[in-house]
C-alpha cells in the first residue's frame, strides 16, 4: 500500500460535539499502533450559514431558541458538557462563548490547512471560542492569532473572497458523501464515524479500518 491512511473531519467551530469529539480521536489516534502513517485533514461545515456576525443574546437563549427548550434547559446541556469536556481536561466557559457566524473561521483554516497545520488551528479555534470568549468570525482576533502562530494572511484576506470557494467546496463533498451533522470522520475513504465518540470508540474504529485496508487493498 502506497497511500497514506486518510483521515478527513468535517467540524465546525461553535460546536461543542465537535470539540469533545476531536479530543477523543486524537487521543486514540496516539494509541493507534499505525498513527505515523495517518494524514488528518480538517473540512468546513458551517451549521448555521446564516448565522449573524454576533448573536444579540446569551448562549443558552440562541440554543433554547434553535431547538425549542427553555433557558434553563440549555443551561443543563450546557453543564452536561462541561463535565464532559473536564473529563477530557478541555477548557470550556460556556457562559463566555460569543456566538456568530463561522465563515471566516473556516476561511483562515483554509490557510492553515494548506500549510500543513489545520490539526494545530482546528484545536486553537475551538479553544478561543469556548474558553476564551472570542468570537468565531472576529477579524482582528483570527489576524492576530494567525500573526502569533506564524501563519502567513495574506493582506486584505477578510475583505476579499479568499477562502470561500474552498470552504463552499468542503460544504459541498459533505453532501455528496451525506453528512448532515458533524463532528464526521471519513477513515481512509472507506468508513464514515459520527458523532462524539469516546476514545475506545474510535481507536476500534481505526483498528477495524486498518484491517480492511490491508486485507482489501486498493493499490
Amino acid at each position: 500500500m502506497t497511500t497514506a491512511f486518510s483521515v478527513d473531519i468535517w467540524s465546525d467551530v461553535v460546536c461543542p460535539f465537535c470539540y469533545l469529539g476531536e479530543e477523543s480521536f486524537r487521543r486514540a489516534l496516539e494509541q493507534f499502533d499505525h498513527r505515523d502513517e495517518v494524514e488528518v485533514t480538517f473540512h468546513a461545515f458551517e451549521l448555521d450559514r446564516s448565522a449573524r456576525d454576533v448573536y444579540p443574546g446569551t448562549l443558552n437563549e440562541m440554543l433554547a431558541k434553535k431547538y425549542n427548550m427553555s433557558v434553563e434547559q440549555a443551561a443543563e446541556n450546557h453543564a452536561r458538557l462541561a463535565q464532559q469536556a473536564a473529563a477530557l481536561d478541555l477548557p470550556v466557559d460556556f457562559d463566555a462563548c460569543v456566538y456568530g457566524n463561522t465563515l471566516n473561521a473556516h476561511r483562515l483554516m483554509t490557510l492553515a490547512t494548506a500549510a500543513g497545520r489545520g490539526v494545530e488551528f482546528a484545536d486553537t479555534l475551538h479553544r478561543l471560542y469556548f474558553a476564551q470568549g472570542v468570537r468565531p468570525g472576529d477579524e482582528e482576533a483570527l489576524l492576530a492569532l494567525a500573526a502569533q502562530r506564524g501563519l502567513d494572511v495574506p493582506e486584505g484576506f477578510f475583505q476579499s473572497d479568499a477562502g470561500i470557494a474552498e470552504v463552499r467546496a468542503d460544504e459541498a463533498q459533505a453532501e455528496e458523501i451525506g453528512i448532515t451533522g458533524v463532528p464526521a470522520f471519513v477513515l481512509d475513504q472507506r468508513f464514515l464515524v459520527v458523532g462524539a465518540r469516546s476514545t475506545e470508540e474510535f481507536l476500534e474504529a481505526l483498528n477495524r479500518t486498518w484491517a480492511r485496508r490491508e486485507s482489501h487493498p486498493r493499490d
